[in-house]
């Protein structure tokens, strides 16, 4: 880009990497953490599991195919994963101010800048992401012209930033599921719009279980689970009955917490659109989109539950499973967007178990 201004990358170690600025001309902190994917920066960028983190996109061209522009169905977006970018920040090794795509409607650079978002460009991101492998995931903050300081996100309730403030419905299908919206991916709700359902989409703290439902449905979200305890409190209750639950992402570590569980935090967590997954007691596995920093410890869940899948890269809980009642999650992303769609079918097995459940009563 001609007449680039010059900004840096700071990180909490000390390191600095001066760069190119793209996007808005501004200053923030965050988390640094890096991605894989090697497509999908516009669902990514409007991922509410990715609010207060600096993202380093490995691939090393983005920006080609712009960003498209906006289409609804069912009043929600029928292309971005929310109605805003939710990254602190942008690190890229080349950034392609020239766009070609039959769908695109402005730059990257241009989108960013109307949600004030910085980028940098010029970063060797290879080197970078070694240095996060090795080190985890660091605190840093891109520095334009005023200087920030830098900002832990994790102390934050993030999921209460993200979640919506009231009640939502979608659909008039003959399954009524309550998602319980923690930073839900939009597409979240097109796979269940598609099989048919009601949806009733509440807050992240909202007490779901003087509904009348027949499932119920946890998102994804960002931070920390155990910041969510209005969330753990009313899915204890729900874990009493026998109306099937399903989680995805942070739903799955809430189900774990709530099941008497523990969580940790992954050194520098999974997010890409290539994570091979295991079905327990199998040899059938699955590549999957992901983004999570924190995971399900099992060794502290209690008898009746398991472990549904495991990441084939380093052994982590990737879901749970209660023995005997219709209680299932994932850690990975089965309506991904971007990514690999290998897992989608879990939206139809759990939809089957409510089928089940409502023939049962």
């Amino acid at each position: 880009m001609e007449n680039a201004k010059s900004v840096k990358l700071v990180l909490e170690d000390g390191t600095e990497i001066q760069g190119n600025s793209f996007g808005a001309f501004t200053s923030a902190a965050g988390e640094v953490v890096f991605s894989t994917a090697m497509t999908g920066y516009p669902e990514n960028l409007t991922d509410p599991s990715f609010a207060g983190q600096i993202l380093v996109l490995t691939y090393p061209i983005v920006g080609n195919y712009g960003v498209p522009g906006e289409e609804l169905y069912e009043s929600i977006s029928r292309i971005f994963e929310s109605d805003k970018i939710h990254v602190a920040g942008l690190v890229v090794n080349y950034y392609s101010e020239e766009h070609s795509h039959w769908n695109a409607a402005k730059s990257l650079g241009d989108w960013l800048a109307e949600y004030n978002i910085p980028g940098i460009y010029g970063v060797d991101t290879r080197m970078l992401t070694k240095k996060l492998r090795e080190k985890g995931a660091m605190l840093g903050k891109i520095v334009a012209e005023q200087d920030v300081p830098l900002h832990d996100p994790n102390q934050d309730n993030l999921v209460a930033q993200v979640s919506p403030e009231g009640v939502q419905h979608y659909g008039t299908g003959k399954n009524k599921i309550v998602l319980v919206d923690c930073g839900t991916k939009t597409n979240i709700i097109r796979c269940f719009l598609e099989r048919d359902v009601e949806l009733i989409r509440v807050p992240w703290d909202y007490d779901f279980t003087q509904l009348d439902y027949d499932g119920l449905f946890l998102s994804n979200g960002p931070g920390d689970p155990k910041m969510c305890v209005p969330t753990i409190e009313h899915l204890q209750k729900a874990l009493q009955q026998d109306k099937p639950i399903f989680g995805i992402c942070l739903g799955s570590q809430l189900m774990g917490l709530a099941a008497g569980g523990d969580t940790f935090k992954l050194k520098y967590g999974h997010r890409s659109h290539n994570q091979p997954v295991k079905l327990t007691g199998t040899q059938r596995s699955y590549i999957t989109s992901q983004n999570h920093g924190f995971a399900v410890d099992t060794a502290t869940l209690p008898a009746e539950w398991d472990m549904l899948f495991e990441n084939l890269n380093d052994g982590t809980c990737e879901g749970i499973k209660h023995k005997t009642k219709p209680f299932f999650s994932t850690q990975f992303h089965p309506e991904a967007a971007g990514g690999p769609q290998d897992t989608e079918f879990l939206f139809d097995q759990f939809l089957d178990e409510v089928e089940k459940y409502k023939a049962g009563k």
